[in-house]
């Protein structure tokens, strides 16, 4: 839970591009396990549990099952007919938002779950900023038995008050959180201190590829289904090719970097999309924040900055470690999108195609809509979440 600032250092990559990040739990010089001495027993637990568990085929197995038989997996790939008409290109929609509960965040909640009642442990802690990730932890809990808690700040609870609803009626306490911006970070700072007293019977369910080792790798291998499923659609659809564009919303990065595991080993162009207020992989450096190491917003004294986003779940000022690290090695690229600029393409897919997407999930097909990708390519565009929860502020 540190703030302070590093001094950039190279190190030599290892391994396959989104592979196992080893017992360090590095990409690069990213990752690492940073917390209090009071927490590196747990992380190490974890990390046994989730190793053990993910090698163990009955664990996958009943993972599998659920996500098929309660998450609604496989997700449909969707051409948008119309956007592509009007593109020139051919544009694919990754239908995020039609998994139970509204968005990616069930993948990775459900399998967070499994491993929390697999380790003995009867509740979860969780972190929300939108809210969906919060939503999901209380679902999967109200199916598996198990109670919940999930911190949020004060200012995202008065933006999101369907999620709050949700969460409440789905048996979650929600503990608001007032320090700070009242937004992510803060949520994520008081989540992680109450998980310090409670580590023997709690889980901390961690919604993105943050926090320390083992989190990054393994919220992103619970993630991975979403590229895995979209590159097979894809051959199907292509008629055995990639797509030319492979584009996802980024604010901690978990649904790019299930995305992007997918796709890393084919000539597809990665591009992670930030919200201009929030935009760590541009703006951000290297520093420690809620146990890992990787690139934030900061001051010239190495205190973290506030984020801003229109978008609750874009509104934090750091990115996952694989992303940073996917950065420097030039395989994805990070740009920048406004709030008008995601309100406007939010509004544009409801009227040509239907869909209301999420204001984060609107941020990636922002970028395409803004123009620049060459006429008659293929883009893929992984809609993260659904809109409802954001029609206050269209």
């Amino acid at each position: 839970m540190a703030e302070l600032l590093i001094r950039p250092r190279r190190e030599v990559t290892r391994g396959p591009l989104m592979g196992d990040p080893g017992a360090l739990g590095r990409f690069g010089e990213y990752g690492g396990r940073y917390v209090p001495e009071s927490l590196i027993g747990a992380c190490r637990e974890v990390e046994d549990a989730f190793r053990e568990a993910w090698a163990d085929p009955g664990f996958r197995g009943q993972l599998d099952r659920l996500l098929t038989t309660y998450a609604g997996r496989p997700t449909p790939l969707t051409p948008a007919l119309n956007l592509s008409t009007e593109l020139g290109s051919t544009l694919l929609l990754k239908r995020e938002d039609l998994a139970h509960t509204g968005s990616h965040k069930i993948n990775n909640v459900l399998g967070q779950a499994l491993l929390a009642r697999r380790m003995g442990r009867t509740r979860l802690i969780a972190e929300t900023g939108a809210g969906q990730h919060g939503v999901a932890t209380a679902t999967a809990a109200a199916l598996l038995g198990l109670r919940a808690t999930v911190f949020m700040g004060a200012h995202d609870i008065e933006r999101q008050g369907l999620n709050v609803f949700r969460m409440r009626m789905l048996g979650a306490e929600v503990v608001p959180v007032h320090t700070g911006a009242r937004t992510l970070k803060d949520a994520t700072s008081e989540a992680m201190r109450h998980w310090v007293g409670a580590t023997e019977e709690a889980h901390y369910c961690m919604g993105s590829v943050l926090g320390p080792a083992p989190y990054p790798w393994m919220v992103r291998e619970f993630q991975r289904v979403i590229g895995d499923e979209a590159r097979r659609q894809c051959a199907a659809e292509l008629r055995a090719a990639v797509p030319d564009y492979v584009v996802a919303c980024v604010g901690g990065g978990s649904n790019a970097a299930g995305t992007f595991a997918g796709f890393v080993d084919t000539p597809a162009r990665l591009v992670g999309v930030e919200a201009d207020g929030g935009a760590s992989a541009s703006r951000g450096r290297l520093g420690v924040l809620h146990g890992v190491r990787s690139m934030f917003l900061q001051d010239d004294d190495g205190q973290v900055a506030e984020a801003h986003s229109i978008a609750a779940g874009l509104d934090y000022p750091g990115i996952g470690p694989e992303h940073a690290h996917l950065r420097d090695l030039g395989r994805a690229r990070y740009v920048t999108v406004t709030d008008d600029e995601a309100v406007a393409a939010a509004t544009r897919l409801a009227r040509t195609e239907g869909i209301i997407p999420a204001l984060e999930s609107a941020h990636a097909l922002a970028w395409v809509l803004r123009g620049g990708i060459p006429a008659g390519s293929t883009v893929l565009v992984t809609l993260s979440g659904r809109g409802d929860k954001d029609l206050g502020a269209l």
